[in-house]
């Protein structure tokens, strides 16, 4: 059985099953509740595993595939991930998948026809729920993968997205405000494109807009704010350095000086102005969709995308380690799981030292992976470590699991 560490505000995922998802046709693990270290040859599947966690909260995981794409490529084409964890409710049992009927087709086609699939399901404790978003009243999840080394040279887009994520972990309401912000937005974009649409039907979609997205401005504003007084709190207490944090946008700015309901009011009117124009640019040119997170080195001054490798992880690291104080003051002081693909890349001996030191304070259960062992040799008596191995594991003494 793996060590156990009290638990004082600490969720965890202590057991992990998986069916035909991604390279593991069969898994049945129990963790306990400590931090993970999953170590192996690239390709065996430990960002699946760090993968198949992320979708225990609200969202499309850490990679955002497209569901039917998870299923194992020998299988049916369903797949299932569940867990039991402790919650912040007490113990738990999450459970997601995709259920496929035998025989029928899956993935993105059957010849040129597209395929329609049921949503994944989701349930808690055995009983279905409406959505992930049930998830995040038991558990909040944040990561951190080697994709998002480039997100500070990469496009807005991605950063939009990160910020959101990072949001939403904090307040799950806010994944609902996007999506319905991006809806109101696609139905508009398409009905300037057909030209005929009713002005009285164009006028409630941009009322529509209007307030979902001057509340996804607002959320981000609170959250990006709140993030930067607690990362300037701790500039010199860390090892990360303390990242300047900012919003840039319209409605952001606006609402720094105007109530949210002018601010709306006013965004509003200009969606209405703008239709010729956004109807010959083919898209909506003004609105949160266009915002960015901009990110400046606190003691170098420094632009975040034109720092190093290494000062870009160590400022990203810096972000994820605030969001999650953030998370546990807002979620009645229990932290979130930490996911850690690859996190001691870039990371020299001091920064990896700090890192662990930083996670230990937290509380908090992180899953780290990694190719080498002995990068995280500082965590031997303090974390549970399993050797991943074309989708079977290992754990220290023990026999394989698969």
């Amino acid at each position: 059985m793996p060590p156990v560490l009290p638990a004082s505000g600490r969720t965890a995922v202590t057991r992990l099953s998986i069916l035909d998802y991604r390279n593991y046709e069969t898994l049945d693990h129990r963790f306990g509740n400590r931090s993970v270290v999953l170590y192996g040859a690239n390709g065996a599947g430990k960002t699946n595993l760090l993968e198949a966690i992320s979708l225990l909260g609200p969202g499309r995981g850490l990679r955002r595939t497209v569901f039917t794409d998870l299923a194992r490529n020998q299988g049916a084409g369903g797949w299932a991930v569940a867990a039991e964890a402790i919650g912040a409710q007490g113990p738990v049992r999450l459970g997601t998948g995709l259920v496929v009927a035998p025989g029928a087709p899956h993935g993105a086609a059957a010849g040129d026809a597209p395929v329609t699939l049921p949503p994944r399901q989701c349930r808690i404790d055995g009983r279905n729920v409406k959505s992930a978003g049930a998830f995040a009243d038991h558990l909040r999840i944040t990561w951190l993968t080697p994709a998002q080394d480039r997100l500070f040279s990469g496009p807005a887009a991605d950063r939009r997205r990160f910020l959101d994520r990072l949001v939403a972990t904090i307040d799950p309401a806010h994944g609902r405000t996007v999506q319905a912000f991006e809806h109101a937005m696609r139905t508009r974009n398409r009905l300037l494109a057909e030209g005929q649409a009713d002005p009285g039907w164009l006028s409630a979609i941009e009322a529509q807009m209007a307030e979902a997205g001057v509340a996804m401005a607002a959320g981000r504003a609170v959250a990006v704010a709140r993030a930067a007084e607690l990362l300037g709190a701790r500039a010199g207490a860390s090892a990360f350095p303390p990242a300047k944090v900012t919003l840039e946008g319209a409605l952001e700015a606006r609402l720094e000086t105007v109530p949210a309901v002018d601010v709306e009011d006013e965004y509003r009117a200009r969606l209405a102005a703008a239709r010729a124009m956004d109807r010959a640019a083919g898209r909506t040119l003004e609105g949160p969709h266009r915002s960015d997170l901009a990110v400046v080195h606190g003691v170098t001054g420094i632009a975040a995308g034109r720092c190093s490798t290494g000062e870009q992880k160590a400022l990203l690291i810096a972000i994820i380690l605030a969001e999650a104080r953030l998370i546990a003051a807002d979620f009645g002081g229990f932290k979130p799981i930490l996911l850690l693909d690859e996190i001691a890349a870039h990371l020299d001996a001091r920064r990896r030292t700090a890192l662990f030191g930083e996670i230990e304070a937290l509380g908090a259960q992180a899953w780290l992976t990694g190719t080498d062992r002995v990068l995280f040799a500082e965590l031997e008596d303090r974390a549970y470590f399993v050797s991943v191995e074309a989708g079977s594991l290992m754990a220290q003494g023990a026999d394989p699991i698969s």
